[in-house]
Parts: C-alpha cells; structure tokens; sequence
C-alpha cells in the first residue's frame, strides 16, 4: 500500500522557514518522480517543485530562488526547504509520487494527505 506523510508544516511569520517532510512507503521510491504541490482554499492543486529519477528539480516561477527540494532514495523521503516565505505561501502542501514529472495534478496516482502552512506578517 503506497503511503506518503507529509510533516513540518505549520505557522510562521513573513520571511521565515519551514522544511516539509514526507516519508514514502509502499512502492519503489527511486524510479518516481516526486513532487510538491500545494492547493488554495477553492482552487486546483498547483505543482511548487519536482523531482526527476536523476535528481533534476523543476520550481514554479513563484518559488524559485526561495524554495529548494531534495530526496534521499536510501531513506525515501522527500524534502521541501521554503525561505523568505510569503504571505501568498499559505497553502496546504501536498507531496506527490508519479510515474514522470507533470504540473498537471490530475495525472499524479499518489497523494499524501497533506500538510498545512501558515505565513503571517
């Protein structure tokens, strides 16, 4: 059964950090793409940052130069570090397991349940 727990989520100011977990089981962890997504009250799930199976990460223009993913294939985890985090972050975060890497949410199998984040000023 493949599961994905998301961790690290929580509260904090503008310009902050949080680093998101997730801890995949249940499948062959090295060959997926993994990938964070994050979703807005009423809104679609938009892809943040991905993850090929040769390391190569993709960020949405928002994020990139203040977000950074990483995997660890020995201990199938995956990471997303947020800096200067911003008001528009806040979001429930979502990390994501397919078979190629793809912004569209639709065509990813695997979701983990989601964890929240919360920036204030």
């Amino acid at each position: 059964q493949v599961q994905l727990v998301e961790s690290g989520g929580g509260s904090v100011q503008a310009g902050g950090s949080l680093r998101l977990s997730c801890a995949a089981s249940g499948f062959t962890f090295t060959p997926y793409c993994m990938a964070w997504f994050r979703q807005y009250p009423g809104k679609e799930r938009e892809e943040v940052a991905s993850i090929n199976v040769v390391g190569i990460t993709r960020y949405a223009d928002s994020v990139k130069g203040r977000f950074t993913g990483s995997r660890d294939n020995a201990k199938n985890i995956l990471y997303l570090k947020m800096n200067s985090l911003q008001l528009e972050d806040t979001a429930m975060y979502y990390c994501a397991a397919a078979g190629i890497c793809q912004a569209n949410p639709g065509g990813v199998p695997y979701w983990g349940q989601g964890t929240q984040v919360t920036v204030s000023s």
